[in-house]
């Protein structure tokens, strides 16, 4: 695995107008904001929770509240493999670094394929939201909200982090909103949480059993998702060896208390089973108060779907910059990947993530869905083996960040997300299964006969 360690500077011929490693500008209160702007808890709430309370019904609490102690360990691979590769290429660095080239680059197929998909999934939910001021095509708003994300993203990290910051304070605030309405108005007690129903068809409910909840861990591991990205920005951490495990942690706790109060508000204040397994969380708001509050709430939720979209884009595009620095593509498309504008981010890469995301807009929603919940799942799979061989070697004398209860912790998770992974529906596994069969096709027949110029995975040198 020597070939995996190479110091950034040295993976591409440097240029004068192209530098090729990030510049750290931004602390843990930067990077906290900016991650939790990724998790965006308030439009996952509107635009992802919704879905799951149509499958899960009172079960959605619960099955979220699993999912978000799963990614407690999780979070712990993320804090040590995170401190220990500190690159923009997050998982693929990681894995890559630890358990060996073909394993970092289906690491990098499903990360892409997570950081392509999630942003015009969520950014498709402004219409709905704006609905109040302004009627639109879901597709086009969406569209028009990826393009806008896009020109945001190519501006300097720092001040994206104040932007996102200050939407970030409007998208807590609705969550809030929605949590106080939702308690004042409870039409039952906190026992319904576990009753485990959902209306079925004909006014009938049905019984949410085992095998559902454990279907939607896929979708509820998405739902907080977004701590990740503190990896991702490693590379333009201050001191990465603390701050990436502060804001990995600190995000995941914050983001599982503004997700997963509102939701338990919710079931406790829907009026019946049919208004909860319907899921329009607008329609209850205006409700439990008046159209006025639903119209605030519903432009807030709006802005944290920008707010989202900009943050996502920005994440997205460091992934392919990293990719390009470390030759996983023809030599002209590492040249344009790389390359850094005057503001300090990889313009081309935000261009190339941003405009094929309006594109997606118009693909069907449950599709992408799907194959985002698949992929999650086989993602955190592969860094929970890495996280397995993290003290291994010279590995185990590297500063770095170490979790508690290793090795149970990444064993436990490569047991429970292999299950989750088998109760997924076919059809999204095959369409998964066939990106990554031909993403393994174009290791075999282009990055690994090329293994001393290909696919050299970087680690920055400098703190």
């Amino acid at each position: 695995m020597t070939d995996t360690l190479r110091p950034a500077e040295a993976a591409l011929p440097e240029a004068p107008d192209s530098p090729h490693q990030l510049r750290r500008s931004i602390g843990v209160v930067g990077g906290t904001l900016l991650t939790l702007s990724c998790v965006t808890p308030a439009s996952t709430l509107f635009v992802v929770v919704p879905d799951l309370f149509g499958s899960l019904g009172t079960a959605t609490a619960l099955t979220i509240a699993i999912g978000s102690l799963l990614c407690v360990a999780v979070a712990f691979c993320y804090c040590e493999l995170g401190t220990l590769v500190p690159s923009a290429g997050g998982e693929y660095a990681m894995v890559s670094t630890l358990a060996g080239r073909l394993a970092g680059w289906l690491v990098f197929v499903l990360s892409l394929l997570v950081v392509m998909i999630v942003p015009p999934v969520i950014a498709m939910g402004t219409a709905d939201y704006l609905a109040p001021v302004v009627h639109l095509d879901p597709s086009l708003a969406g569209a028009g909200v990826m393009l806008l994300a896009t020109l945001a993203g190519l501006l300097d990290l720092r001040a994206n982090a104040w932007i996102t910051g200050v939407f970030l304070v409007l998208e807590v605030v609705s969550a809030a909103v929605v949590a106080v309405l939702g308690f004042a108005h409870s039409e039952r007690g906190a026992g319904s949480l576990l009753s485990l129903e959902v209306a079925g068809a004909d006014a009938h409910t049905d019984t949410v059993t085992a095998m559902l909840i454990v279907s939607g861990l896929a979708i509820a591991l998405f739902v907080t998702q977004g701590f990740s990205t503190a990896v991702y920005l490693s590379e333009e951490l201050e001191n990465p060896r603390r701050t990436v495990a502060r804001t990995v942690l600190a995000t995941l706790a914050i983001s599982s208390v503004i997700i997963l109060v509102p939701v338990i508000a919710i079931t406790l204040g829907a009026k019946d089973l049919t208004e909860l397994t319907g899921g329009d969380i607008g329609t209850m708001v205006t409700a439990w108060s008046n159209s006025a509050v639903g119209t605030f709430v519903s432009l807030c939720v709006a802005l944290a779907i920008i707010n989202a979209g900009i943050v996502m884009v920005i994440q997205n595009s460091r992934v392919l910059f990293a990719s390009a620095r470390d030759q996983a593509w023809p030599t002209p498309v590492n040249t344009l990947f790389a390359r850094l504008g005057r503001f300090g981010s990889p313009w081309v890469a935000t261009l190339a993530v941003g405009i094929p995301g309006a594109a997606l807009c118009f693909v069907d929603l449950d599709t992408l869905y799907g194959i985002t919940g698949v992929s999650v799942t086989g993602m955190y799979l592969l860094v929970a083996v890495a996280a397995l061989l993290s003290r291994k070697g010279r590995h185990r004398h590297t500063p770095a960040w170490r979790m508690p209860l290793w090795p149970a912790a990444p064993v436990l998770l490569i047991a429970v997300l292999t299950y989750i992974l088998t109760q997924q529906e076919t059809s999204y596994l095959l369409w998964t299964g066939g990106i990554t069969a031909a993403a393994t096709l174009y290791w075999a027949l282009y990055l690994r006969p090329r293994k001393d110029t290909r696919w050299l995975v970087s680690i920055p040198t400098g703190e």
